[in-house]
């Protein structure tokens, strides 16, 4: 329960996490007519990126950082509200609205999208940087190792997998169990022996890196050094799916938030995006799911045209009640167009 101090948010929609998903169903929402906030408490995937790869318009020498704060900076300036605040439980009081509650603030709204995000399970160190040897997205970075040598750690089924695709852009493709037993199965273990992958079972005892930074190496236990561009590690993720949980919403057995087309999850009012749902785990997938979010939560609240049931009770619409997007809105939507953007 809130004390009497705790500051008190009202919105339309509430969405939680400020990642590409999050932040694009924000957008769609402010920019239709809707009282928007993002809750976001920092940090997150995109915001670790180096490098920005596979997005249109946008060139790779772009951070991650960078690139949220372009994404931040637009929706303050189509009057969507940002906290930067952790949301660390929701509750449905009634059937008006959904309750959330963040380490400084309360905020209740008639929809919420949750873009939550994962987070990547990491190997036991020794490690190299973060994005400057150790990735986790193939499809965003395979093209970076083209005839390359390139690691692959892991040891589960997953693990042998990616490192057979990455046979695809080099032919120097190691396979790094890191003294782990394989988990695989028979049928990918026939699978290995017949591709030109050296699986290395000895574990990392140190890295290596150039002046750059890059890596350059990686020392194992049994002495040997043996060089890499970089490479991929694959442990599996861990899925933020708790205040999803709290509402009510149908997981998946890997942890995703089960949702359909639009981001409804099976609870009513209770949208799903980006890295917390299933399937590829892509930023121009996560702005996809979020605008198509965004849209269904405009056509669920928008005021017009009216039902049919509300017409026969209130008669036809009168000028006056027009038009339905918000003052606070409509007034810094004329003054964007107005005065410049």
């Amino acid at each position: 329960m809130a004390s009497d101090s705790t500051e008190q948010h009202e919105y339309e929609v509430v969405v939680v996490g400020g990642g590409p998903a999050g932040m694009t169903a924000a957008l769609y929402s402010t920019r239709l007519g809707h009282d928007t906030a993002v809750v976001n408490r920092g940090g997150g995937r995109a915001a670790m990126m180096q490098e920005v790869h596979n997005l249109l318009g946008v060139k790779e020498e772009t951070s991650g950082a960078e690139f949220l704060g372009i994404g931040q900076e637009q929706l303050e300036g189509y009057g969507c509200d940002i906290h930067r605040d952790m949301v660390t439980t929701c509750s449905r009081p009634d059937s008006d609205g959904i309750r959330l509650s963040g380490n400084s603030a309360e905020y209740e709204a008639d929809r919420v999208v949750l873009a939550t995000g994962f987070n990547d399970v990491r190997p036991e160190p020794p490690l190299p940087r973060t994005g400057r040897g150790l990735h986790y997205c193939l499809h965003c970075d395979a093209h970076m190792f083209v005839d390359k040598s390139v690691y692959v750690m892991g040891h589960a089924e997953s693990a042998a997998h990616v490192a057979a695709i990455m046979l695809n852009f080099t032919d120097e493709v190691d396979l790094l169990t890191r003294g782990n037993d394989p988990e695989w199965s028979e049928e990918t273990a026939e699978m290995l022996k017949n591709h030109p992958i050296d699986v290395v079972h000895d574990d990392v005892s140190g890295v290596q890196n150039g002046e750059d930074g890059w890596l350059k190496a990686l020392e194992f236990e049994d002495g040997s050094v043996r060089e890499y561009k970089g490479g991929f590690a694959m442990y599996g993720a861990e899925y933020n799916n708790g205040l999803a949980r709290e509402l009510g919403c149908m997981i998946n057995d890997d942890g995703t938030i089960e949702m359909d087309d639009h981001g409804r999850t099976s609870v009513d009012d209770v949208y799903a995006v980006g890295d917390c749902t299933p399937g590829h785990n892509q930023i121009p997938v996560a702005l996809g799911q979020g605008a198509k979010a965004g849209i269904d939560v405009h056509f669920q609240l928008r005021d017009f045209p009216r039902d049919p049931d509300l017409l026969k009770e209130q008669g036809p619409v009168r000028s006056e009640e027009v038009p339905g997007i918000p003052d606070e809105l409509l007034e810094q939507a004329v003054d964007f167009h107005t005065y410049g953007k």
